[in-house]
């Protein structure tokens, strides 16, 4: 699928925007839309309502930190939430259903327009969306204070909403082969709905709606990642007119991301089976090779652009630590977990929240010193909580150096990319 092309810089998808990352990606096929510049001079709203990314990036870091705190304040003692999940429960809840799909909601709602030409969602309409995000939030929070049905029903509007604004705007756009990146949405919802249903003490089987859920955001980021990845370093190798460039996409992308697909829906369902171990194995070589065919290496002077291979690269190694964990070879199945979440989707989260954020205020595609500072310390904080699963006798001081580092992370990301997505530049 082809992902990259540029816009015409005269109909940005947001204001205030003409040369986002994004602003660059939409469809190349006869299904493409250019959205009409004149009817995007439309009442302005407060910035941080232009346009998704504002509001929900700036979500999904305060959330990342608020969330982070709150479970090590649980897991130490300090504080006993009302809520009918357990501390553990919530944790992984609050991590894949409040932080991931706000992060999620705002790159899509924002990378949507751009495959179809359509208006970007924005206004009462995206505040709304994002006051459905914070009541299932509350809902959780409290939900042992509440009915059952109508903490659940509570929670599942906001990804239940994104996924309807999501499909709307494809099929009107006629984007058909961007229609599959409403399936992780959907899967999102059934596996929320699992958790609660597993909390209530229904009979479903254990675990599945959290193994689903981190399998849906691992599959869209191996499929936009395997987009936008290869594109973006193409782009900046040939602005230097390196002789070398990412191989094309060919079979052995296919066949990476269907045999991890398959590797991980087989994991949700059968994760002890050893034919599930042996798939996500190979899984993991079939994605390290397609890996290596990028050109990461050739990047390393720019980070923002490198650290995109080193969110992938966090893919490749959960899958493998996750096959590895079924064949009882001293690989914790919670280290493989980590790997895969606190790893590859929140260092993806992190590198690509800066990038549009960058290019869609119209600002210089490329890491300052202090944004370096956020891609180090959310490595450390996800390579600190693998570890905290081998080393049980540290794992005190490990979960201490984990969640500083992810909270220090998210928090500079905060500091130094909140006035960008709350203001407009004076010329905006």
């Amino acid at each position: 699928m082809r992902f990259l092309r540029r816009r015409d810089a005269d109909a940005p998808p947001c204001s205030g925007s003409n040369r986002g990352p994004l602003s660059h990606v939409h469809d190349s096929d006869s299904n493409a839309r250019t959205a009409d510049p004149g009817r995007i001079r439309r009442a302005r709203v407060p910035a941080v309502l232009d346009c998704a990314f504002r509001l929900m990036f700036f979500i999904a870091g305060s959330w990342a930190v608020i969330a982070l705190v709150l479970w090590l304040a649980m897991f130490f003692g300090y504080v006993q939430l009302p809520s009918r999940f357990d501390p553990a429960a919530w944790h992984v809840h609050e991590m894949l259903f409040g932080f991931m799909t706000a992060a999620a909601a705002g790159f899509l709602l924002t990378a949507i327009p751009n495959w179809t030409g359509r208006l970007p969602v924005r206004g009462l309409g995206l505040g709304a969306l994002a006051g459905l995000w914070l009541l299932g939030r509350l809902a959780c929070l409290i939900s042992a204070d509440m009915p059952a049905s109508l903490a659940i029903a509570a929670d599942l509007t906001f990804p239940t909403a994104l996924l309807a604004l999501a499909a709307r705007e494809i099929v009107i756009g006629r984007n058909w082969h961007n229609l599959a990146v409403t399936a992780p949405l959907a899967l999102v919802i059934v596996a929320d709905l699992l958790m609660h249903l597993e909390s209530l003490g229904v009979g479903v089987p254990t675990g599945l709606g959290w193994r689903l859920a981190v399998a849906a955001p691992i599959l869209l980021i191996c499929v936009i990642g395997g987009r936008i990845i290869p594109n973006f370093t193409r782009n900046w190798l040939s602005e230097r007119r390196s002789p070398r460039l990412p191989s094309p996409q060919n079979v052995l992308d296919s066949a990476a991301v269907g045999v991890l697909a398959a590797a991980l829906i087989l994991w949700a369902f059968l994760p002890e089976h050893r034919v599930t171990g042996a798939l996500l194995i190979f899984a993991a070589l079939l994605n390290a090779v397609r890996l290596t065919r990028w050109r990461g290496a050739a990047v390393w002077a720019e980070k923002l652009l490198f650290v995109l291979h080193v969110g992938y690269a966090w893919i490749v190694f959960g899958a493998l630590l996750l096959g590895l964990s079924i064949f009882n070879v001293a690989v914790p199945l919670a280290s493989a977990i980590h790997a895969l979440t606190a790893g590859a989707i929140a260092v993806m989260i992190l590198a690509v929240m800066p990038r549009v954020t960058l290019g869609h205020t119209g600002r210089e595609l490329t890491a300052n010193r202090a944004t370096v500072v956020v891609f180090v310390l959310i490595n450390i904080a996800a390579a600190a909580r693998i570890c905290a699963s081998w080393q049980t006798e540290a794992v005190t001081i490990l979960l201490l150096i984990a969640g500083s580092c992810w909270s220090v992370a998210f928090g500079l990301f905060e500091l130094i990319y909140g006035p960008m997505l709350l203001t407009r530049r004076p010329e905006s």
